[in-house]
């Protein structure tokens, strides 16, 4: 099973939500975003604990499982086609994680998120979680 994270996801992980935890475990890969690592970054620069959240993240990003990619040309494509189908449904979401759902069908991967927002892209596969708040 190959599974790209949100960023509501990582974070999900890092509490150590146990069905987050036990759904990452049967993962065969483990797919990162540029947009997710920016999120994620920009957030631990509005915290005090800057420097061991970027320790816990290089430790995560290091595992054997789990794969950093790349925005594309076929990411620009796919992001353009959800952000068109959004505008015309009057749904609209988030720009990043347009990119993220963009990445994901791209891949052929399912992303997994605590944000029921992803539910408006048609074609996206995903696994929705509950609130972790």
């Amino acid at each position: 099973m190959k599974l790209i994270l949100d960023t509501s996801a990582y974070v999900g992980f890092k509490l150590n939500n146990k069905e987050i935890v036990e759904y990452l475990i049967r993962a065969d890969t483990i797919l990162i975003s540029p947009v997710v690592l920016g999120e994620l970054m920009f957030g631990f620069r509005g915290g005090n604990r800057y420097k061991s959240n970027i320790s816990e993240l290089d430790r995560f990003l290091s595992h054997p499982l789990v794969e950093r990619i790349k925005l594309t040309g076929i990411t620009s494509d796919r992001y353009s086609r959800i952000a068109s189908q959004l505008k015309r449904q009057g749904t609209p979401i988030p720009t990043n994680d347009i990119w993220i759902a963009a990445q994901t069908m791209e891949t052929g991967a399912e992303l997994v998120t605590l944000d029921r927002h992803f539910e408006k892209i048609e074609g996206l596969v995903y696994c929705l979680f509950a609130d972790i708040s």
